[in-house]
């Protein structure tokens, strides 16, 4: 008896397939395509090179679009070909799915709805991991993806390995893949989220059988292994290239500087001391004597202070040029009082910056001791002379604002 699908004329107006890659599942193949076949004709199976009777079960659905190779390249390789596949054929969406039967198609009209709400979005199916059957080494592997997916992206998800996904082909473009096996699910994650695709989840529902019954072509050594280099190379142009790249971009647009002095540097909604202790410590990151490291040390504190992470970027400038001569001579005169007898005069007038330093290096002692110093008192100073004049001018602005309103 021939199946109507119900789903159909939803994946032929959005230009949707079903992708299926298979590695000798032949004892579940059979039914996942049963349960697909309900929803939509458009299904696209890749053989990747199957030794058992897969070929026997895809005959018995002639319906089924097939890309079949020998000998078997990996999960990488299949869902790769299948990309390329699925655009020939002029689909904009793939929506993939496991066959070993643990996904279920009824939660492909879920996958469809996500289309409506962002047309571009790259969806992850998201699976209740707490659930009976899951296997503990599964909700391990699944915490340090989503770890290294959020330092790689800044994006926080619940289930980033999971291979039920939706993805918009006509977003993601040619980008060449490096990766050929399971670590592929992570590399077409991570390098679509860097070039601006959204990342949603939609919660569907999974299966998985005892462990007696399970099949996972999954080598837990080797292919732990080559996920863990793969996040490391991620995690290096993450570093090296994203990050910045990502900053210029944003710092290009004058409408970020707009919204980064309003609610960053302004922010009414902080208080004075707040805004305060932040001036106060960046200027003390400013001087204090760990140069090459005081802007992402300041960073990286006021993120675990939760400070005002602009106005200590702002005030940690005291020593960038022109200004760091001041910094270093004050920096040194201050280190004079504490070292007594042996303590050096440093000739300012005229000299320039690298015979300062020499000077400075011939007596280290004596400018370290007076730059922690001068960065406590400078820091204090500020912050007391800041939260002063804050409590000014914001009560100023507030009065006038509240004669307005009167």
């Amino acid at each position: 008896m021939s199946l109507t699908p119900t789903h159909n004329g939803q994946f032929e107006q959005r230009r949707v397939a079903v992708l299926i890659p298979t590695y000798n599942n032949a004892g579940t193949l059979g039914a996942v395509l049963q349960d697909v076949l309900a929803y939509t004709h458009h299904v696209i199976v890749v053989n990747d090179g199957a030794t058992d009777h897969t070929a026997d079960i895809l005959a018995e659905h002639p319906q089924v679009q097939l890309v079949s190779y020998s000998p078997n390249r990996g999960k990488g390789i299949a869902l790769r070909r299948g990309f390329a596949y699925a655009k020939e054929q002029g689909y904009d969406y793939v929506i993939t799915m496991d066959a070993d039967g643990q996904h279920f198609a009824s939660d492909l009209p879920v996958m469809l709805d996500k289309i409506a709400e962002d047309p571009d979005a790259l969806v992850i199916g998201a699976r209740n991991l707490q659930q009976e059957n899951m296997p503990g080494k599964n909700t391990f592997a699944n915490k340090f993806s989503n770890f290294w997916f959020y330092v790689e992206t800044g994006l926080k998800g619940p289930d980033t390995q999971s291979g039920y996904r939706l993805y918009p082909l006509h977003k993601m473009g040619n980008t060449r893949y490096w990766c050929t096996k399971y670590e592929f699910e992570i590399e077409v994650l991570v390098r679509s989220a860097w070039k601006g695709i959204k990342i949603d989840w939609a919660p569907v529902k999974v299966y998985y059988p005892p462990a007696e019954e399970r099949i996972s072509h999954f080598r837990p050594f080797r292919d732990f292994s080559r996920i863990s280099v793969l996040n490391t190379v991620l995690v290096f142009i993450t570093l090296v290239y994203i990050k910045p790249r990502d900053l210029i971009r944003y710092l290009s647009k004058w409408e970020n500087w707009k919204k980064l002095w309003r609610e960053e540097v302004l922010n009414p909604g902080e208080s004075n001391a707040k805004k305060a202790a932040a001036i106060g410590f960046g200027v003390f990151m400013g001087i204090v004597p760990i140069w090459g490291f005081q802007l992402v040390t300041a960073i990286l504190l006021s993120i675990r202070f939760k400070l005002n992470k602009a106005l200590v970027v702002l005030a940690a400038h005291i020593s960038t040029p022109p200004l760091t001569i001041g910094v270093l001579y004050a920096s040194f005169i201050t280190g004079k009082i504490f070292m007594g007898q042996s303590s050096r005069d440093l000739l300012f007038l005229g000299q320039t910056l690298d015979a300062i330093q020499a000077t400075i290096k011939a007596n280290f002692l004596q400018y370290v001791v007076g730059a922690v110093t001068l960065a406590i008192g400078a820091g204090l100073a500020a912050g007391l002379v800041s939260f002063a004049l804050l409590s000014i001018f914001r009560r100023k602005k507030q009065n006038s604002a509240d004669s307005v309103t009167i």
